[in-house]
C-alpha cells in the first residue's frame, strides 16, 4: 500500500502540512500509522475553519480531495457547497476520444487552454462551463489538477484569461464534429511545468531552414493559427516573409528555432544565425505592441542561450516607432529592424542615433 503523505494527512485532518511536520517529524506515514494518529488530529482540525492545504506538486487521492472540500468525485469542473473554490481536472490523453486533446495544452505564453465539459453535441455554458466562465466575476479561485487513475496532482491556482474562451470545432465520442468551448486559464500561483506532456518533456531544441511561406498559408480572415496555438495577423505574416526574403538577398542565414522551456515549446519568428539575431515581429508600432515585443524578444534570446545558441534580441516592425520607444528598445540591448520601402533599416543597440 502506498505511503500516506503529509498532504494527504492534511486533507484528512484539516491541519496544515507544516504543523503536521512539527508534530510528527516525518514526511510520510504508512496507512496504519496514519490511521493511528488521525483521530486525535481530526478532532482538533474539526474546531477550525476549512483551509486550503495543498501546494503545487502535491499528489493526493481524488477521493480524499473531495472528502475534505466536497464536490463530486466525477467530472472535470467541480463546484462545492462546502468550499468556495472551483476544482478543474485535466487529462487530455484520456479525453482524446472526446476531442479534448486537440486544444488542451500548455501554451507558449504560459496559459493553459482547457476544453469545457460535454462529451456529445455542442458544448454550452451550463453547469460547470457556466461556473468556470463566471468564476472571475464571483472572485472564485480556480484550482487546477492533473488527473490520473485514482490520484490527482495539484498544479496550482489559475484564473480565466483574456479572452476567457474561444469556440472551436472538436469531435465528440462518436467522431462527429461539434462546437467546443476552449477556456484560457492563466496561472496565478502555480507550477505550469506539471502540465507538460511526455512528448514536450523529452523534446530537444531544433533549428530548421527558413523558407518563404506560401500565400495560401494566410487565411481570408486576416489571421492564421500556428501549430503551437499562437495566432499571427496577415500584416505580421507578410512582414516576416518580406524580412526573411530581404535577409536572404543580403546573404544572411535565416532559420527557425524550436525551443523547449518550462513544459512547452516556443518558436521565435526568425533566427538570423549569421548575425545571432532572434526576431520577434509585430504588426504595429503602437506602444502596446512594442512593449510586448520587448519582453518576448528578451525571453526568446534568454531561452535560446540556455540551449547553447548565440542570440541577440531583435524586434521587427512595419515602420519606425516614436523616439521614446526607440530609446526604450535600445536601452534594453535590443536591435530594431524597420520596414523602409522595399527594404529594411536595422538599428543595433550600439549604433549612434542619427
Amino acid at each position: 500500500m502506498p505511503p500516506v503523505s503529509l498532504a494527504q494527512l492534511a486533507l484528512r485532518t484539516n491541519l496544515g502540512k507544516h504543523e503536521l511536520w512539527e508534530r510528527l517529524h516525518v514526511r510520510d506515514l504508512t496507512e496504519s500509522e496514519a490511521e493511528a494518529v488521525a483521530p486525535e488530529l481530526r478532532r482538533e482540525g474539526a474546531t477550525r475553519p476549512i483551509h486550503w492545504h495543498l501546494v503545487p506538486g502535491d499528489r493526493v487521492l481524488r477521493r480524499e480531495l473531495h472528502d475534505a472540500y466536497g464536490g463530486s468525485i466525477q467530472g472535470g469542473i467541480i463546484a462545492s457547497s462546502r468550499f468556495p473554490d472551483l476544482f478543474v481536472f485535466t487529462d487530455p490523453e484520456r479525453g482524446a476520444r472526446h476531442g479534448y486533446d486537440l486544444y488542451e495544452r500548455l501554451m507558449p505564453d504560459g496559459s493553459y487552454t482547457y476544453t469545457g465539459a460535454g462529451q456529445e453535441g455542442d458544448q454550452a455554458f451550463l453547469r460547470g462551463n457556466k461556473a468556470l466562465l463566471e468564476s472571475a466575476q464571483r472572485g472564485q479561485k480556480i484550482r487546477l489538477f492533473r488527473q490520473e487513475p485514482r490520484y490527482v496532482t495539484y498544479v496550482g491556482e489559475f484564473a480565466t484569461g483574456t479572452p476567457a474562451y474561444e469556440l472551436r470545432q472538436i469531435p465528440d465520442r462518436n467522431g462527429n464534429m461539434r462546437t467546443g468551448i476552449i477556456f484560457k486559464l492563466i496561472p496565478v500561483s502555480a507550477d505550469p511545468t506539471l502540465l507538460a506532456t511526455a512528448d514536450v518533456s523529452s523534446a530537444v531544441a531544433t533549428e530548421s531552414a527558413w523558407t518563404a511561406p506560401s500565400s495560401t498559408d494566410v487565411v481570408a480572415t486576416g489571421a492564421r493559427e500556428l501549430a503551437a496555438g499562437r495566432r499571427i495577423s496577415r500584416r505580421e505574416f507578410e512582414l516576416q516573409r518580406s524580412f526573411g526574403e530581404w535577409l536572404t538577398r543580403q546573404g544572411e542565414r535565416v532559420s527557425v528555432l524550436s525551443l523547449p522551456v518550462d513544459g512547452t515549446i516556443i518558436t521565435p519568428d526568425l533566427y538570423v544565425s549569421s548575425r545571432s539575431w532572434i526576431v520577434e515581429a509585430k504588426r504595429s508600432v503602437a506602444r502596446e505592441h512594442v512593449r510586448t515585443a520587448i519582453g518576448q524578444s528578451l525571453d526568446y534570446a534568454h531561452v535560446a542561450r540556455m540551449h547553447g545558441y548565440k542570440a541577440k534580441p531583435m524586434i521587427l516592425l512595419p515602420g519606425a516607432p516614436t523616439g521614446s520607444l526607440t530609446d526604450l528598445v535600445r536601452t534594453n540591448g535590443i536591435a530594431l529592424a524597420m520596414q523602409a520601402g522595399a527594404g529594411f533599416s536595422v538599428l543595433t543597440p550600439d549604433a549612434p542615433l542619427a
